[in-house]
């Protein structure tokens, strides 16, 4: 069994305009936002074993105050070819993981990362897939599941969507 955590980045800082889109950091709502999301991990165990994160500063800061807010961190590459990257990309990106690797946490962007939870979601929890079918806020992340062994075998259609937590979920 493999476990996929599919995290938008936090919300983002749009103070200077003359920042290019890659290095934008996040604002104070985003840290907020990233924090609860942190605690969320904690309280729930949630412990990739390895992280594939965007190289965009938001992407980053995100997954820091994650990690301090989680107490720990795992293992993470923060890849280029991940900013903005097509569903396609992030799929092959989690097909060469190592198989010793049970879960991963890949750190993305809007569209693609809603685009790519849509394709390898094959049911779920009802109210989950709602959510995500509506939209895949910053900030948020969906949990899914594999019923496989090798990262390499994950297919479109095949994940269990177990959870969909959006940051405001975290406020009620």
């Amino acid at each position: 069994m493999k476990t996929l955590y599919l995290l938008r980045h936090a919300k983002s800082s749009w103070s200077a305009p003359a920042l290019d889109d890659v290095d934008r950091p996040l604002n104070g709502r985003g840290r907020e936002a990233a924090a609860a999301m942190g605690a969320y991990c904690r309280e729930h165990r949630i412990k990739p074993d390895v992280v594939l994160c965007s190289a965009a500063a938001r992407a980053r800061e995100t997954l820091d105050v994650l990690d301090r807010a989680r107490g720990e961190s795992a293992p993470a590459r923060f890849q280029k070819s991940l900013y903005l990257a097509s569903p396609s990309r992030m799929l092959a990106a989690l097909r060469a993981l190592d198989d010793r690797y049970s879960s991963a946490m890949l750190v993305g962007h809007e569209p693609d990362i809603r685009r790519l939870a849509l394709d390898l979601v094959g049911g779920g929890a009802p109210r989950a897939l709602r959510r995500l079918n509506e939209k895949f806020p910053t900030g948020a992340l969906a949990v899914l599941t594999f019923k496989v062994d090798r990262w390499q075998t994950i297919e479109a259609g095949e994940g269990h969507l177990e959870a969909f937590v959006r940051p405001r979920d975290l406020a009620d």
